[in-house]
């Protein structure tokens, strides 16, 4: 597990505070995911506007903004996180980052977007915040939704997530759904854990089966950009483990029974 800490980009804010708290709250919908990182990395976080109470580690929704785009973003610092057993201290601000880097690369935009930074509680994960519906969950989804749900059991197989819960499905106005809370993923063994068992032992859809082969692709040159800056958020071992998890996927061509 890399113990590199990012680079603080903050550019000196040319806008008084007053004029950057009157930018609207959410980024408009046509922003491009390269800004909305930019703004994640090198944004003032001025508003801390309280603790998630529900949550198991310490978790923030925070403002952040620059001169021209302003955010809400959950901030989840390092430092808050509740030990566990079976995951090594410290590391879960990084699984949450490399989720979003593997959603990424299979192209299914689960995660929304999230950097590493320092914060007001030092280094964590900031994630974009997704305007959504609380009463609406996964066990309120109808039919519509089976593509994106396939694409979500097909990426917390992937990522072996151990946390997929029914309120970890986050659906946008738009009709997109979300995956948030990746920070119980990439374990070197089976951890799999999730509501989403309607596609076990079905076949995976061929659209998806590309992207995971692609994804397979990727993997495999060890000394590729992508996987070295993995390999600086997850472990050599659960790098492995992932690789042998998309290989798994691939040759099988099925969703995973529980």
């Amino acid at each position: 597990m890399s113990d590199h800490t990012p680079d603080r980009k903050d550019k000196p804010a040319s806008q008084s505070r007053s004029q950057r708290q009157s930018l609207p709250i959410t980024p408009p919908d046509d922003t491009p995911l390269p800004r909305i990182l930019n703004l994640l990395e090198t944004g003032s976080i001025d508003e801390e506007r309280g603790r998630l109470r529900w949550s198991s580690n310490y978790t923030f929704l925070v403002s952040v903004c620059d001169d021209e785009l302003k955010a809400r973003a959950i901030y989840k610092p390092q430092r808050g996180e509740r030990p566990l057993w079976d995951f090594p201290d410290g590391t879960l601000c990084y699984r949450e980052k490399a989720a979003f880097e593997v959603s990424e690369l299979l192209g299914w935009c689960i995660v929304p977007a999230t950097i590493l930074r320092e914060g007001p509680h030092g280094l964590g994960s900031i994630q974009l915040y997704i305007q959504h519906n609380p009463d609406i969950t996964y066990f309120n989804l109808d039919d519509s939704f089976i593509p994106q749900l396939q694409r979500i059991a097909a990426f917390d197989y992937i990522t072996n997530n151990a946390d997929r819960k029914g309120g970890h499905c986050l659906l946008e106005k738009t009709g997109k759904l979300w995956g948030i809370d990746h920070g119980l993923c990439f374990h070197i063994a089976p951890k799999l854990r999730t509501v989403i068992w309607d596609f076990a032992g079905k076949p995976l859809p061929d659209s998806l089966k590309i992207d995971v082969e692609r994804l397979g692709g990727i993997l495999e040159n060890e000394s590729s950009e992508i996987c070295l800056k993995l390999a600086r958020l997850i472990s050599q071992r659960e790098l492995d483990a992932l690789r042998k998890r998309v290989i798994r996927l691939t040759v099988s061509g099925i969703f995973p029974d529980p």
